[in-house]
């Protein structure tokens, strides 16, 4: 089977990790290309390499001001990823819940035995000394 194409939609776009990265560096703040590139240690072609991507699937935004090119993340546009990932939030939530009282009994159980252990055998304190 081909894979898709990285700019056919949003969930292909930010299956590599570098765009993830951009993304979350300009979410809350529109930046210019030399501070993605300086913050983020990549090569600026790979910078706007990956920010065109973005682009053309409507993940980020960009402004000019003056000659500088400024991005900035367009949250509207991620809301589809965040409420298909938010299917698996509520899974997991589920089963860490599930993992931690399971826990917890087992950890009442430990106590429990512990409380009701006693090392000494009673043969053995008789009175008797051999």
């Amino acid at each position: 089977m081909a894979r898709a194409a990285t700019t056919s939609d949003a969930f292909n776009a930010v299956a590599e990790p570098r765009r993830r990265e951009i993304l979350n560096f300009i979410a809350l703040q529109e930046r210019p290309v030399g501070e993605i590139v300086d913050s983020l240690g990549m090569e600026q072609p790979s910078v706007s390499k990956h920010l065109r991507v973005l682009l053309e699937v409507g993940l980020v935004n960009v402004r000019r001001d003056g000659r500088r090119m400024l991005y900035r993340t367009n949250a509207e546009a991620i809301r589809p990823l965040h409420e298909w990932t938010a299917t698996f939030a509520r899974y997991w939530r589920h089963q860490l819940s599930r993992v931690k009282e399971r826990a917890e009994r087992r950890s009442e159980m430990s106590k429990d035995i512990e409380t009701n252990f006693n090392p000494r055998r009673t043969d053995d304190y008789d009175g008797n000394k051999n």
